[in-house]
């Protein structure tokens, strides 16, 4: 499995180049039948989403269940989370609660740890509050799985823009 990482700040028309640069290396993956895996949420999950469903590769969305039912926090979360679903070809249901910043970067690990490779989009900095980034790289790298870091030439963040629990 393949799966994605990133900065929860980054600016629209970044989401927009990842998209394409994102397919690309998706394509590669459905060649060699590997399977996309994506925490639900909104901006760059959504966009992961996306890029599978046009590179070809199967998409595994996994969704929050505290107390063994389904929950999403924010609208967008939710919204995001619909077109997810209906991007996927199989749904994970993974027990932690999404408003709880220590159990969002356990299901991350829990994740990675599922996964051959991952897709960074970081510009090098370091983890703080709200942004984990980094710290889920050095995680992967040190769990053995392969990490490709990927800021594209007019990426950005949005301080602010799409931060999680908030």
């Amino acid at each position: 499995m393949i799966a994605v990482v990133g900065h929860p700040d980054l600016a629209p028309w970044t989401l927009a180049l990842l998209e394409e640069e994102l397919r690309t290396r998706l394509a590669r993956c459905a060649e060699a039948g590997r399977t996309g895996l994506v925490r639900a949420g909104q901006g760059l999950p959504v966009v992961f989403g996306r890029a599978a469903k046009r590179a070809g590769p199967a998409l595994v969305t996994v969704v929050p269940t505290p107390n063994r039912m389904p929950a999403l926090r924010r609208e967008r979360d939710r919204l995001a989370a619909g077109e997810l679903l209906l991007l996927s070809e199989r749904v994970r249901l993974l027990e932690y609660d999404p408003a709880d910043r220590d159990a969002c970067i356990g299901a991350d690990e829990r994740v990675l740890r599922a996964c051959a490779e991952m897709v960074a989009i970081w510009d090098g900095t370091a983890s703080n509050g709200r942004d984990t980034t980094a710290h889920l790289v050095a995680y992967a790298r040190s769990h053995g799985v392969d990490v490709e870091v990927l800021w594209p030439d007019g990426a950005e963040r949005v301080p602010g823009y799409g931060a999680q629990w908030s």
